[in-house]
């Protein structure tokens, strides 16, 4: 598949590190030559130097035989006009523009997104899907990583397995046996950075990053189960000033169970503009690791800290800070992969991975596949896809072992009439049935062929 990338920066760089994993044939073009030299380095790639949204440049390229533009940008107008003249000149089949502005992301201007008007097939605004996922975790206390399904009536969540979680002292057949109230499927475990479908004999360790399938309504009293939960967040810190942390801020002012929200930021810019859009939440101007700061957002007495600067060492040591300073949920946006492997050996601190949260957004549109929902897990490990069995289908009636899918692929769930079923190979499908399956991603081709809907 051939993929032309517009920008470098830290959006681009995100989409092409998930890319590059499988056998892609990647163009990023920037305007930037020191991004340019920085990426082609890191990934193999064909650096062009220019403006994505230039016909010359992308006649250059080759746009005429490109299957994907994604013009990732920090310029609206730019990703826009870039997939104009994609649709226009080159009939390039899918166009990905990504918006910030809240003012071409307003409901009201969603009539604009057409071939009559602007050629995009699909709109992402990669800070406001962190600033959702960052809220998601938030509605869970304890969870590692949530992901929706079902119209948001199904969770897929990870829990990591510290010393107090009662999860690791149990094999998976005796969880099931013990907690027989609880309706739930362990359907992953993540363990030393290698995935595994879990066998009823298999013992869970201290350590382990265990995915659970759960309607949304019971998740709580599964946490409460594997003694996981903790205390709701009532008064959170945010490290950063600027289209995440004002979002983040915006829905949490929305919720009444939230008690106080204090923004820390190092911009006065970024200050006075949140200051005046803001109602409730406080904006503190000054160094964010400063005691003198710190002290005045009473950082000791905090539930959560949400670290979302565009450095990822900062965001990292805010953490880190924090925990010294007692507060017991931390989380923290990287965008390098670099810092995979500190997530276990910074105690609880959950990391965001920028890559895995922008990729998301854009799979159901990349995939060969009708995807109602697709979400990239971990660090990449695995795909989720969500997709519905509809008339034309040559899958009803068939069972699960008659569906030919890769070792590491599999159907851990089934939503049939509002509700959740954990199938076996037995299980036959049925029309309308909305089926959750875990993709490998080097078996993406023969699953996308299994379920060729």
């Amino acid at each position: 598949m051939k993929i032309i990338v517009g920008g470098a920066g830290s959006v681009g760089r995100s989409i092409i590190s998930y890319l590059s994993r499988a056998d892609n044939d990647i163009v990023v073009v920037d305007i930037n030559q020191e991004r340019l030299d920085e990426i082609s380095k890191e990934f193999d790639l064909q650096p062009v130097l220019g403006s994505i949204s230039r016909p010359d440049i992308q006649e250059k390229i080759g746009a005429n035989n490109a299957d994907i533009l994604i013009a990732a940008t920090d310029n609206d107008e730019v990703n826009l006009v870039a997939c104009q003249v994609a649709y226009t000149l080159f009939n390039v089949k899918k166009k990905i523009a990504r918006v910030d502005s809240e003012y071409f992301l307003s409901p009201l201007w969603n009539m604009l997104y057409n071939e009559k008007s602007l050629p995009v097939d699909l709109v992402i605004s990669p800070d406001q899907e962190i600033a959702r996922n960052i809220l998601h975790l938030l509605e869970i206390p304890g969870a590692k990583e949530v992901y929706s399904f079902g119209d948001d009536n199904i969770r897929l969540v990870c829990l990591k397995c510290f010393q107090e979680c009662s999860l690791y002292q149990f094999k998976i057949s005796e969880l099931y046996e013990n907690f027989p109230q609880l309706h739930f499927a362990v359907v992953q475990i993540l363990r030393g950075g290698v995935n595994f479908f879990p066998k009823p004999d298999e013992s869970i360790k201290q350590g382990d990053e265990v995915y659970i399938l759960a309607v949304k309504d019971d998740i709580s009293e599964i946490l409460h189960a594997f003694n996981l939960n903790q205390r709701n967040s009532e008064n959170i810190v945010i490290f950063g000033g600027n289209a995440i942390s004002y979002d983040i801020a915006r829905h949490l002012e929305e919720n009444d169970a939230i008690n106080s929200v204090k923004i820390i930021t190092n911009n006065i810019n970024a200050a006075r503009q949140m200051s005046e859009h803001l109602n409730k939440s406080a904006v503190i101007y000054g160094e964010m690791m400063s005691d003198v700061i710190l002290n005045d957002a009473n950082l000791s007495k905090t539930d959560t800290t949400i670290s979302v600067t565009s450095l990822d060492k900062d965001n990292l040591l805010l953490s880190l800070l924090a925990q010294y300073n007692g507060v017991s949920s931390t989380m923290a946006l990287v965008n390098s992969r670099m810092y995979d492997n500190l997530t276990s050996h910074i105690s609880d601190n959950i990391l965001i991975d920028r890559s895995t949260v922008t990729i998301s957004k854009i799979l159901q549109d990349i995939r060969e596949v009708n995807i109602l929902n697709a979400y990239s897990l971990g660090r990449g490990f695995a795909e989720v896809w969500e997709l519905k069995l509809k008339k034309d289908t040559m899958l009803e009636g068939k069972a699960l072992k008659d569906i030919t899918l890769p070792e590491k692929c599999r159907v851990i769930g089934i939503e049939r009439d509002k509700k959740l079923l954990f199938p076996t190979v037995e299980t036959l499908l049925e029309l309308d049935d909305v089926l959750i399956i875990l993709v490998a991603p080097n078996s993406i081709k023969k699953v996308e062929t299994a379920f060729d809907l």
